[in-house]
């Protein structure tokens, strides 16, 4: 192995050597993790000779890339495109042609020789140089495409794309006005209601919504609620989806689909004695029974699928004919999910063990790749059942478009804001179907930090930043877009990913990881511009490891940090005040991967990490508890200190317990902050004890199926509900 021809090609592919990590020491690199993760990208590392072919080769198809596949620039700003020739026609006068949904929108006249060169390379016996193009004119915020023609020809001489994106992310115009927004945030799956079957489903968020907005709040915050598997309904985490871009088809309430009560095969099915028994099993459950909850819906949903076919596709009615709209929108990426499912549906059937079922890495090697031509065959023999499966997308979609709308009817400024998670799983539908963006050999992690001192792999492959590039950045605007339908914000979770991102080698420890970068002000110039297109807020969760280039660019952007208030501590151990918090942020108290406020003061996470294992010995045990009290006693002071909490609370933390009192007066702590959005978790309003998730185990605690301790509907008959609501819409005034 080169070492020196692996260190330049690692900087020539955004590897970092250094970095500085969470306790704000410098961190090197291992040359071999360097060497693992160019080989997860594809390069053949073990032999030289190949590998400088492949980089030859690359170098090459770059030189005869005559205009870049994205260039994108900021409205308002002198910006710049680059173009390569053969020196033979760098003195004609070319003419770049500009179009926008395939009509012409300007045509200008360029002679490269007239503009800077920047540099030469000979390629097989001829000269290639490159020119920067100054562009000196407006063009609106959107997308563009560019063709490069020479006189006489029609046959472009290169082509690529124009992406046009104003200077900063869309704010509601209550947020700019300095309207301070609340509402509470929900996983979704906890809710408990008098009529869902055993998991929150989007007419609880209709009516979550409803309720919320008639108490002053301005939008519901949601976990991701990306597509993950209808056949393997026990792959639950919403950051493991199989899907970024589709919705997870158990959020449909089946009672809400058309044909529902008038289909007699439908009414047979749930009306039936094991069905009502299995469904009451369900409900009644403490924690979500995902595969049980999935089966019934599927089983249900499939009859559904045969009544629309035969009241609305046989006779073209307007359903019909949203649905075939919404067919071809979803073009190649709703045919990848729903064949997928389809394949994973059909080997169900047959009863293959879920061992032999959960991904495609462990399918037939026929069936491994969504082009070849088992898997056409197989789509062609199935077409109603992979039809089907992109039908429920569809009512997925129109149910999440209702609960939304509910927002707009209430007058909330925002409404719904969704989750973006990180990545998708190893065995998931973009993978299987988009090998040649994501490096499987890979995966996403955090390096080693103070609440996980052995880092983090998470099992989600990466893009490959690129491969991404190359495809004029088509994957991630579909992202954004989708990911922007139906709401009036979007979260993204560790929005430090659009910078870098830790890369594990496959089979390695996450400290044998390093960070790769991307391509972030081109990334951040698209949300932009997404955000706009689709009037919606964006929200970055900027926790852990944030490297200081990267805030700067995340204010500037518009992007709301994310301020959770057990981290904002200074050096002596106070809390900040959220009075002090930066306008352009979100604030909470805790989120999906913490306690509740009940747990965090009563120590119940300290508890439950020592008796599933993450915290062993006596002494680790003698040291979190002290922390944990000294944490308590400065919370206590700063409530105290600003009058947040009644007189008569103690101050003494070693004696105070969690009250209704101390728990209600924490959140209007917070609501008095300058955060422009505050987020309240349900769980805290129903003063619950146990988390919804615990960060580093799977097996050992039943991650994401805790339900609320309360239904629904009666939430909101509680008195001290109504009063904090009431409370808190004030304070945000």
């Amino acid at each position: 192995m080169n070492q020196s021809l692996i260190e330049q090609l690692a900087e020539a592919r955004g590897i970092e050597s250094k970095y500085i990590d969470a306790w704000g020491n410098q961190a090197t690199i291992e040359p071999s993790s360097k060497a693992k993760i160019l080989a997860a990208m594809g390069y053949s590392v073990e032999d030289e000779a190949k590998m400088l072919n492949q980089i030859e080769e690359e170098s090459k198809q770059q030189w005869l890339t005559v205009l870049e596949p994205a260039t994108v620039v900021r409205t308002n700003t002198p910006s710049t495109f680059f173009l390569k020739l053969p020196i033979d026609f760098v003195n004609d006068e070319l003419t770049l042609n500009i179009y926008q949904k395939n009509k012409q929108v300007k045509q200008i006249s360029i002679t490269p020789v007239d503009h800077q060169l920047v540099a030469t390379v000979e390629l097989e016996e001829f000269e290639i140089q490159q020119y920067a193009i100054e562009i000196n004119f407006e063009l609106p915020m959107g997308y563009y495409e560019l063709a490069l023609l020479e006189g006489g020809n029609d046959e472009p001489l290169g082509s690529g794309r124009l992406i046009v994106a104003p200077q900063k992310c869309f704010k509601q115009p209550e947020i700019e006005q300095g309207k301070k927004l609340w509402g509470p945030s929900v996983q979704l799956y906890c809710v408990k209601s008098k009529n869902n079957w055993g998991i929150g489903d989007f007419s609880d968020l209709a009516y979550l919504i409803e309720k919320v907005a008639e108490r002053g709040a301005d939008f519901v915050g949601l976990n991701p609620i990306h597509a993950l598997y209808p056949n393997n309904g026990n792959a639950c985490s919403p950051y493991s989806p199989s899907s970024r871009r589709w919705l997870n088809v158990i959020y449909i309430d089946v009672q809400k689909v058309i044909g529902f009560t008038e289909d007699k095969a439908t009414q047979a099915i749930v009306q039936d004695s094991k069905f009502v028994e299995q469904l009451a099993k369900a409900r009644a459950s403490e924690q979500v029974d995902y595969d049980s909850v999935m089966d019934l819906k599927v089983r249900a949903l499939k009859p559904l699928y045969d009544y629309f076919l035969k009241h609305h596709i046989e006779s073209n009615t307007s359903e019909a004919k949203a649905f075939e709209a919404f067919k071809n929108e979803g073009g190649e990426s709703l045919a990848q999910l729903a064949t997928f499912d389809a394949i994973q549906d059909n080997f169900r059937s047959e009863g293959r063990y879920i061992g032999d079922n959960w991904g495609w890495p462990v399918w037939p090697d026929e069936y491994k790749d969504y082009g070849s031509s088992a898997v056409k065959a197989f789509a062609k023999q199935h077409a109603k059942l992979v039809d089907f499966y992109a039908y429920i997308q569809f009512v997925a979609l129109k149910q999440l478009e209702q609960a939304n709308a509910v927002s707009a009817k209430k007058g909330m400024a925002m409404g719904t804001y969704r989750d973006l998670a990180v990545g998708v799983s190893e065995g998931s539908t973009e993978i299987w179907a988009n090998k040649d963006l994501y490096c499987t050999d890979a995966s996403v992690g955090a390096p080693p930090d103070v609440l996980g001192p052995l880092g983090q792999n998470w099992g989600l492959p990466p893009m490959d930043p690129v491969k991404l590039y190359e495809q004029g950045y088509q994957p991630i605007i579909d992202l954004f877009r989708s990911n922007m339908h139906a709401c009036g914000a979007l979260r993204i979770d560790h929005v430090m990913a659009l910078l870098r991102l830790w890369w594990v080698p496959k089979g390695e420890s996450a400290k044998a990881g390093t960070y790769v970068y991307y391509p972030v002000d081109d990334l951040l110039a698209i949300l932009a511009l997404e955000s706009h297109l689709n009037e919606c807020s964006i929200i970055g969760e900027d926790l852990g490891t944030v490297p200081d280039d990267i805030g700067g660019k995340l204010q500037a952007n518009g992007i709301h940090s994310y301020k959770v208030f057990f981290f904002e501590q200074a050096e002596d151990g106070g809390f900040y005040s959220p009075e002090h918090y930066v306008e352009q942020s979100m604030a909470t108290l805790t989120t999906h991967d913490m306690p509740t406020l009940i747990g965090y003061w009563h120590c119940k996470d300290l508890e439950l990490g020592q008796e599933i294992g993450l915290y062993t010995g006596d002494e680790l045990m003698k040291s979190l508890y002290a922390d944990r009290v000294k944490a308590k006693q400065s919370i206590l002071d700063s409530l105290h200190g600003h009058n947040s909490i009644p007189s008569d609370i103690g101050r003494d933390a070693n004696y105070v317990g969690m009250t209704q009192e101390l728990n209600y007066g924490m959140q209007i702590h917070m609501a008095k902050g300058s955060s422009a959005l505050l987020s309240l978790q349900l769980e805290d309003w129903l003063q619950m004890d146990m988390p919804v998730n615990i960060p580093g185990t799977s097996e050992e605690y039943p991650n994401w199926r805790r339900k609320l301790s309360v239904d629904l509907e009666d939430i909101f008959n509680k008195p001290e509900v109504n009063q904090l609501t009431q409370a808190l819409t004030k304070a945000r005034q």
